[in-house]
């Protein structure tokens, strides 16, 4: 079975809402997502991925198509390999959910400060995060000229998910400047936060 999806002209996040809605719908086939934006081609292979399905983008005349598998063609490749799957071990899932550019509620010089000693020290701690997300001006601190930029980058190296609000970064006109991780919507940001095992609010 196939079906499309026309996402075109929609605003954020409902481009990933259509597609988790026809995905939802579907047992097994082929979704094609048409989308006319880098953003919300990007939200959209992220969110499908992140269901365990395949995707194959291609541009076609300024638009996206992104022709998402789901069901039998993504379950075939897991077959074959003649072992056992371990049992995983638990690891925690703790969100990072940044929505300022200091830290506390105090003088704003030392809230800067804590702030960013607190996201330097994250690649040492244990549990590692598992995503930053960045919103409202907290956004500021992965665009432009922000001086963790490479700590942040060192954090992504290691396999942390960098999100930052694009609404938040259209709102303080920074989208363009950004440096560092992925441009996220709201239905991937309260997913995130709603399958969290911890949400650390620094």
């Amino acid at each position: 079975m196939s079906k499309t999806i026309d996402a075109r002209g929609k605003s954020c996040p409902e481009p990933v809402v259509m597609t988790k809605r026809a995905l939802e719908s579907l047992e097994e086939g082929i979704i094609t997502v048409v989308v006319d934006n880098p953003t919300s081609r990007d939200n959209v292979e992220r969110f499908a991925k992140s269901q365990g399905c395949s995707v194959d983008v291609q541009e076609r005349g300024g638009d996206y198509l992104l022709d998402i598998v789901k069901g039998y063609p993504c379950e075939v490749r897991l077959q074959g390999r003649g072992r056992e799957t371990p049992t995983p071990s638990f690891t925690p899932k703790v969100v990072v959910y940044v929505s300022s550019d200091i830290m506390g509620g105090g003088d704003t010089e030392l809230g800067g400060i804590l702030l960013r000693a607190f996201v330097k020290t994250l690649k040492d701690v244990t549990p590692r995060p598992q995503k930053l997300i960045f919103v409202n001006s907290g956004v500021r601190l992965t665009t432009g000229d922000s001086d963790l930029i490479e700590s942040i980058r060192e954090l992504e190296s290691m396999g942390v998910e960098v999100l930052s609000c694009g609404t938040c970064l259209d709102y303080f006109r920074l989208k363009d400047r950004l440096r560092v991780g992925l441009i996220s919507n709201m239905f991937d940001i309260a997913t995130s936060l709603l399958e969290a095992d911890s949400v650390v609010r620094p």
